[in-house]
């Protein structure tokens, strides 16, 4: 779904005097970001990677070899190619014992060609096999050519914000009080432990967004209704600090199992969040001190900011946030677009396992599958809480 605008952040007074709307036909429970970013493009789902088509000889010859020999031609400049070969099986022969495959017989191919072909056919096997595989190479250093994976879990370019409002006005309302414990335990370990960010919390990037936007609202002294859209701020203020106050206790993990085990579902809606509150536990359970940016990727401190500058962090699409609707949320996720436009792609978990020879850590992407499935739900139900209530 494509929200971005020509204008750049800050360029737009429209944008943050626009009204809400009453009804929308795009509204979702998470937002995705523009497709059209300059530079690199992401969308929705992962890229499609260039594939054999026809008879896979003809494929191979085409698509795959070619490409592998271009990207490696330090391989061909090695005088002691039989080490070189050698290094490549033992290290081909490592890999193939981790993702549990059964690689194509191709050592009796003469050089490069049988190299080349073993990593088409391991690539085409761990497309098939392995959920988030993305990427293989070959490297050599100056002891040994080996083989390097990466593995890659996809966020889709997608807000993940977690609309903290709905839940205030649960803890408001007698019918759903219980639905608004079960879901803070659920908030409390995704603020302690999964690490998300909080909007209120300085450090942030929705934190520095709020203040802008606030400062942009205040300046538009001349607006009819400037007052409202400040009240506008001052209501997600109160309403963060008030709920931050609550999920930052950490009896809330404490009674996680007995607000579950307590809970009495009577409605969709209250199955609804039992499901999110047991999946959030499950992973409470199974990964008691894992962050959602254990697998974040690393920039090198060296770099040049215009290198650097051309990732979207993690911490910028994970958060918590006042709320997912109205006219505050428009204008800040404008801002948003247009400031992501700039980039030319995201930051996202990723697994880099080197088969040279040395141990591999026990490693994989399970904890970041089940934990932005879960934000996922955990969008959807917040963001479409009236809308139930009302059903």
């Amino acid at each position: 779904m494509n929200y971005a605008t020509d204008s750049h952040i800050g360029n737009s007074a429209t944008a943050r005097a626009k009204k809400t709307k009453t009804a929308s036909c795009t509204a979702r429970r998470v937002y995705a970001l523009d497709a059209e970013t300059q530079g690199r493009q992401r969308g929705a789902k992962r890229q499609t990677k260039v594939s054999a088509c026809g008879d896979a000889t003809d494929g191979f010859l085409k698509v795959s070899f070619l490409p592998i020999l271009l990207e490696n031609k330090t391989l061909q400049a090695c005088q002691d190619i039989s080490k070189m070969e050698s290094d490549f099986y033992a290290s081909l022969d490592s890999l193939a014992g981790h993702y549990r495959i059964m690689p194509m017989a191709t050592r009796h191919f003469e050089y490069p060609l049988n190299m080349a072909l073993a990593v088409w056919d391991l690539e085409e096997k761990l497309k098939k096999s392995v959920e988030n595989f993305s990427e293989l190479r070959v490297l050599q250093d100056s002891h040994s050519a080996y083989l390097l994976s990466e593995e890659k879990y996809s966020t889709g370019t997608t807000l993940y914000y977690i609309p903290i409002e709905p839940i205030y006005q649960m803890l408001r309302e007698p019918k759903h009080k219980q639905n608004a414990h079960l879901l803070l335990s659920v908030c409390s370990y995704l603020y302690h432990i999964a690490d998300v960010p909080y909007f209120r919390q300085q450090a942030s990037y929705l934190y520095w967004l709020y203040e802008m936007h606030r400062d942009w609202t205040e300046e538009e002294q001349d607006r009819e209704e400037n007052e409202r859209y400040i009240r506008e701020f001052d209501k997600a203020e109160f309403i963060g600090d008030c709920i931050e106050k609550k999920i930052f206790n950490r009896m809330n993990l404490e009674v996680f199992e007995g607000r579950l085990k307590g809970f009495k579902s009577l409605d969709a809606f209250d199955k609804q969040c039992l499901d999110i509150a047991k999946k959030a536990f499950a992973l409470f359970t199974d990964y008691p001190n894992e962050s959602i940016f254990r697998n974040a990727p690393t920039h090198d401190e060296e770099q040049d900011e215009e290198t650097e500058s051309e990732s979207i962090g993690m911490e910028k699409y994970i958060s918590f946030i006042s709320d997912t609707k109205g006219w505050l949320y428009e204008s800040i996720e404008e801002g948003i677009n247009n400031e992501f436009n700039e980039y030319g792609a995201m930051d996202e978990p990723t697994i880099i396992k080197c088969f040279d020879g040395r141990e591999l850590t026990e490693n994989s992407l399970d904890f970041e599958s089940r934990l932005f499935n879960l934000l996922d739900d955990m969008c959807a139900l917040l963001y479409n809480y009236k809308q139930n209530e009302n059903e």
